[in-house]
Formats: C-alpha cells, structure tokens, sequence
C-alpha cells in the first residue's frame, strides 16, 4: 500500500523561501521513493493549516518548516493535539533547541563546550558593550544566521544595533571564537562526519552565504587533527542526547585552530538545529550522501522513523 505523506512548507518566518525549497525538495524526493505527496503552506491562519491537514488525512507528516512557528515547538504541539505523527523533534526539544539561551544553559549543564555569554535587553546593550571586542549580537529565536552581528575593534554599530532591533525585547551576546566553522548532521543519535564550510565573499557564514548558489564552499570531510574530527562527532551526538533530539539535527561549531598546529584547538558548539535545511545545497543532505544515503532514501528514512515511533 502506498503511504500518503504531507509536506508542511512555508510558514511565516523569515526563513519562509528556505523553508519551501526545502518543501519542494522534499515532496519531489518522497515522490520518487514511493509516496503519495500533498505539499501544505503553512501560512498565517493556523486554521486553514489545519483544515488542510484534516482534508489531506496524511499518514504522517514531513514538516519542513524553518524558524519560529515551524521549529519552535508551535507547529508541534498542533500536529501531537491532531494525532498525526510527524518528523524530527518533539515539542520539548524544539522549543528548547531554538531558545539559544535555553539551549546554551542545557549544553553546558551537561558538560558540553559553549562560548562565554549571556542575554541582556536593548538599552543595556545600547548603553555599553558587554563582552570585550570582538563580540557577536545573535537573536535569542531565529535561524539561518538571520539579524546576527559580528562586533569588532572600532565597530561604532553597537548602539545603533540596539535601538533597530527586531528581534524581540532582548538580545543574546557571545564571545567571538576565531577560526573556522564546522557543522555535524546527526541521524537517529548517529554523527555523520564533519564539514567545513568557508564562505565565499564576506568571511562570515550568513544568510547569503548559506543559501545563495556558490554563497560557501563546504569541504567533506573537513581537514582538521584527527582529535578535534573525533571530538565534534561525539560532541554533535552528546548535544543531540542532551537536548532531547530525535531523528535528524545538525550541530554547528566554531573551532578555534589559531594556536599551536601540533594541539587539537578548541571546540566550541554555537547552536542545534531540529529542523536541518533540506534544500539542494544543505549541509545534512550533503552529509548523508557522503555517507552513502541518497537524497530520496533520506527522505525515505525520516518518514519511516516517524511512523515507526
């Protein structure tokens, strides 16, 4: 028999074009593997998303939401209330991934490396800085890089940052770790490998940087001390376990490699996704097939694992 899947795509953050590539993807991947598919945009009135769900009458759904009401534990809690089994994290572990302050808070409970920070609210921040320079100004819940500032020597922005902001009554501060950037896909508590990924004009891996055609260049797997390619993919699957994952997140990291070539650097984990990018320059599909899955038997895999919970 053939199982009927819906593809949630859309949503109303600012990741909503990611977030239907992605869908798009997806629903043509599922296809190709077997399924019957019916892609939903999710848009504003969560009424009409979920008339939709209930004419579609789905199996199971694929959610390929990004942001805040798809990844935050929102859309969630809608699909657990209809009874519908859907992919990727529960309600708990999304809504905790995408708090960074709650997130950061969890890792480093459980032993797990984090960049010195903290939350401050706006005329603080307008006020003076709250880390030495370099620093980084990051929204509490948004993805994607979205509305993150890299503040440095002689940087005046700050208190201009502050009076602009659109993020909410608060901003999260970390320190700024030099070096590269490295992501994890994790599936089912299992790391995949390590990528490397270098942007390719700003030096800052940013929205563009991610999404645009040729915006980075991801090296697979990523040339770094053995030690360090060890201690990411231990340090991805801790940090999927801590924060009570399931099926697929992808940790993403900054290694600090700017001291002696002969030590391992330092590790440190900037955030979990619950929601990987799915579109056809992500890093989890890349990943996957690194490893030998294609892109339709990860599709495959996702679904399987959330009807078989």
């Amino acid at each position: 028999m053939t199982r009927h899947v819906a593809v949630l795509m859309g949503g109303i953050s600012s990741e909503r074009p990611v977030s239907l590539s992605s869908g798009q993807a997806i629903a043509a991947a599922l296809r190709e593997a077997g399924y019957r598919v019916t892609p939903i945009d999710a848009g504003p009135d969560i009424a009409l998303t979920i008339a939709a769900l209930r004419d579609a009458a789905p199996e199971v759904v694929f959610n390929a939401l990004h942001g805040p009401f798809g990844e935050d534990g929102a859309i969630q809690g809608v699909l657990e209330w209809m009874g519908l089994p859907y992919t990727h994290s529960g309600i708990r572990a999304s809504a905790t991934a995408m708090d960074k302050a709650a997130s950061r808070a969890l890792l480093a409970a459980a032993g797990l490396p984090v960049a010195r920070g903290m939350t401050l609210d706006l005329p603080t921040l307008e006020a003076a800085d709250p880390l030495p320079l370099p620093y980084v100004i990051k929204p509490v819940a948004e993805g994607s890089s979205v509305g993150v500032e890299i503040l440095r020597e002689g940087d005046n922005r700050r208190a201009e940052i502050a009076r602009t902001w659109r993020f909410g009554k608060v901003a999260l501060a970390e320190e700024f770790i030099p070096g590269k950037e490295l992501t994890v896909g994790v599936l089912g508590g299992r790391a995949l490998t390590v990528t490397e990924i270098r942007p390719a004009a700003t030096g800052f891996y940013d929205f563009d940087a991610k999404y645009a055609p040729g915006g980075s260049v991801h090296h697979l797997p990523a040339a770094l001390h053995p030690a360090a390619f060890e201690q990411a993919l231990r340090l991805a699957e801790a940090a999927h376990r801590a924060l009570g994952c399931r099926s697929a997140t992808r940790t993403d990291f900054r290694y600090d490699d700017t001291g002696d070539d002969a030590e391992p650097g330092r590790l440190v984990i900037l955030e979990v996704n619950t929601q990987p990018g799915m579109t056809p320059t992500s890093l989890l599909p890349e990943q996957a097939a690194f490893t030998g899955m294609s892109y339709p038997a990860l599709c495959d895999w996702m679904v399987r694992e959330a009807l078989d919970r």
